[in-house]
C-alpha cells in the first residue's frame, strides 16, 4: 500500500469527515414542534449530540401521552389539579394535542366553590395549569371502558367523548399518567365501574401483541396502587411502572390547608398529592435529556417517602421492564428548552405536610364549614353531609368486621381478611369472584364509595379462602341488616365491579 506525507493525510480525512457531517439528512423534529434543521457542521462525539431530536435513542417515533384524573368532587380538586399539571409539562416539552389524550371530570375550574373561577392550580405559588388543557372525556365519559379503548386505539369502542385515542405505531413510546384514589386491586373512577388490575394488565398485553409501541411508562398515583401491579405485571412487555405507594399502604395529598406550604387563604382543599408533586416538580427542575428514568425514581422515590417517615408518606415501587430505566426521561416527557442549562438530578426538596388521601374530603369539609357563619342554613346543611359521611364510613368499616365474624370467627375473622399475601402474588387469584363479591356486598350493604375501597382486601381474602356465594349472601345480608339501602343505595352511582 501506498504512503502520503502527515500533512495530506490529516487533511483528507477531515475533509471526509466534514463532507460526511454537511450531507447528514435533516432531523424530522415536527413533532416537537421545532422547524428541520441539519446537525451544526461540527465532529461531535456521541455525548455531545443533541439527542432531543428525532434519533437513533429516540427511534423516530411519535411520543404519546394519555392523562387521566379518575375522580370528581371539588374535594378532590388535587387530581385534575395534578393532570392539567402534568399536561402542561407535556406540552412544554413539545407534545402536541393530537398526541395527548385527557380524562378529566372538568367540574373543578368552574365549580361555585373555586375561588379563581376558570383557573387551577397545583402549588401554593403556582400559576394556572387549566388553560389550554384538551377536554377529551369529560364527565359521564370519564370510565373505565374508554380508557382502555385509547389505550388500544380502538375509536369503534369509544363511547362519547373527542374520539381521539393512542392511534401510535411500533416505534413510539407511550407515557401514561392517572391520579385518584384506590384500593387494594383497584383505580378509581368517576363513574362506575372502578378499573380492575387484571383488566389493565389484559389490555397492556394486548397492546403489546399488536405491536404498537416501542415502549411505556407508566406513573400511578393512588393507595395501595402497587397492588394493581403486584404478582401481575410481566417484566417482558416493554413497559416500566411506577406507583405512589406499596400494596398495603395510602398515598398522600399535600399543599392542603393549615399546611407548611399552605395554599392561598381563600382554598379550602388540597392542591396536589405527594407522589405526583414530586416527579412533576422534578421534571421542570432539570434537563430531562440528561435526566435518566432511573434517576427521577430515586429522587421520587426519596421525597415521597418524607424523609423516610411512612406515617406521613409511602414507598414509591416500581413493576415491569426496569432495562428501560437507564432512558433519558426527555424520550416520555419531551424537552423544555427553557431547561437546558438545570442540572440532571441535583435538586433537594424540603419535606412536605399531608393527609392521608382517604381523610382529604373530610378535611375540604371542615375547611368549609368553618368558614360558614353559624346560624347559615348551609352550614347546618354540611353539619348534616359531615355526619352521614362519618356514619357511612363507620357502616362499612362495622359491617366488614361483621362479615368476617360470620365467615372466620370472631378469633380469627379480622386477621384473614386483613392478610396480604407474600410479595410477588397477586391480590387475588380469582378476579372474576372479587368483582361479583364486590357486587353481592354492595347489594345488600350500600355503596362502597372511595373510602370503602381499602376493604378490597377484605373482598379478595374471602375469594381466596374459597367461600361460596350462598355463604357470602348470608353474612353480608347479617352483617348489613336493619341498614336503610336508601341511605347507602348504589342505585345512583352504579356497582363498583
Amino acid at each position: 500500500m501506498g504512503s502520503c506525507n502527515f500533512t495530506v493525510c490529516v487533511t483528507l480525512m477531515l475533509l471526509v469527515m466534514v463532507g460526511a457531517i454537511s450531507i447528514e439528512p435533516k432531523i424530522d423534529s415536527r413533532r416537537l414542534g421545532r422547524p428541520n434543521r441539519f446537525w451544526d457542521p461540527l465532529i461531535r462525539s456521541p455525548v455531545d449530540r443533541d439527542d432531543g431530536d428525532e434519533t437513533e435513542e429516540g427511534g423516530g417515533g411519535v411520543r404519546w401521552a394519555v392523562l387521566v384524573a379518575g375522580s370528581n368532587g371539588y374535594g378532590n380538586y388535587r387530581h385534575q389539579a395534578d393532570v392539567c399539571h402534568a399536561y402542561q409539562i407535556l406540552k412544554r416539552g413539545g407534545l402536541k394535542d393530537e398526541n395527548i389524550v385527557v380524562f378529566m371530570y372538568d367540574d373543578i375550574a368552574k365549580s361555585e366553590l373555586n375561588p379563581r373561577p376558570g383557573v387551577i392550580i397545583n402549588h401554593p405559588n403556582g400559576s394556572d395549569v387549566y388553560a389550554g388543557v384538551p377536554k377529551d372525556y369529560t364527565g359521564e365519559h370519564v370510565t373505565a371502558a374508554n380508557l382502555y379503548a385509547v389505550l388500544l386505539g380502538d375509536k369503534s369502542a369509544v363511547k362519547g367523548g373527542s374520539g381521539k385515542v393512542v392511534n401510535s405505531g411500533p416505534n413510539d413510546r407511550i407515557f401514561l399518567y392517572y391520579s385518584d384514589h384506590g384500593g387494594p386491586g383497584v383505580l378509581g373512577m368517576p363513574n362506575m365501574p372502578y378499573l380492575y388490575g387484571k383488566d389493565l394488565i389484559e389490555v397492556l398485553k394486548k397492546k403489546y401483541a399488536a405491536g404498537t409501541y416501542k415502549e411505556m411508562v407508566l406513573y400511578i398515583e393512588a393507595c395501595e396502587s402497587g397492588s394493581v401491579f403486584e404478582g401481575l405485571m410481566p417484566e417482558n412487555l416493554n413497559i416500566y411502572v411506577t406507583t405512589a405507594s406499596n400494596a398495603e399502604e395510602s398515598s398522600w395529598g399535600t399543599y392542603c390547608p393549615g399546611m407548611d406550604p399552605p395554599p392561598p387563604s381563600e382554598y379550602i382543599t388540597c392542591l396536589g398529592d405527594l407522589y405526583s408533586v414530586a416527579w412533576m416538580e422534578d421534571s421542570e427542575s432539570h434537563n430531562l435529556k440528561k435526566e435518566t428514568i432511573k434517576q427521577q425514581y430515586e429522587k421520587v422515590k426519596e421525597r415521597t417517602s418524607n424523609s423516610n417517615n411512612y406515617n406521613a408518606g409511602s414507598h414509591v415501587m416500581e413493576y415491569g421492564s426496569k432495562e428501560i430505566k437507564p432512558e433519558k426521561v426527555y424520550l416520555y416527557q419531551g424537552f423544555d428548552p427553557a431547561t437546558v442549562n438545570l442540572p440532571a438530578n441535583k435538586i433537594d426538596f424540603t419535606r412536605l405536610e399531608v393527609v392521608n388521601q382517604r381523610d382529604a374530603d373530610l378535611l375540604f369539609l371542615w375547611e368549609r364549614y368553618k368558614k360558614l357563619e353559624d346560624s347559615s342554613l348551609e352550614k347546618a346543611k354540611l353539619r348534616k353531609e359531615i355526619t352521614e359521611t362519618m356514619l357511612h364510613r363507620q357502616h362499612l368499616d362495622g359491617s366488614i368486621d361483621a362479615v368476617g365474624v360470620f365467615l372466620f370467627g370472631p378469633i380469627k375473622g379480622g386477621s384473614v381478611l386483613s392478610s396480604v399475601r407474600k410479595p410477588g402474588l397477586p391480590l387475588v387469584d380469582d378476579w372474576e369472584c372479587l368483582k361479583s363479591t364486590v357486587r353481592l356486598f354492595e347489594a345488600h350493604c350500600g355503596s362502597l364509595t372511595q373510602y370503602g375501597m381499602k376493604h378490597m382486601r377484605a373482598f379478595a381474602n374471602i375469594c381466596n379462602n374459597g367461600i361460596s356465594r350462598d355463604a357470602m349472601e348470608d353474612a353480608f345480608m347479617a352483617a348489613c341488616n336493619g341498614h336503610s339501602l336508601e341511605e347507602y343505595t348504589t342505585a345512583n352511582r352504579g356497582f363498583s365491579a
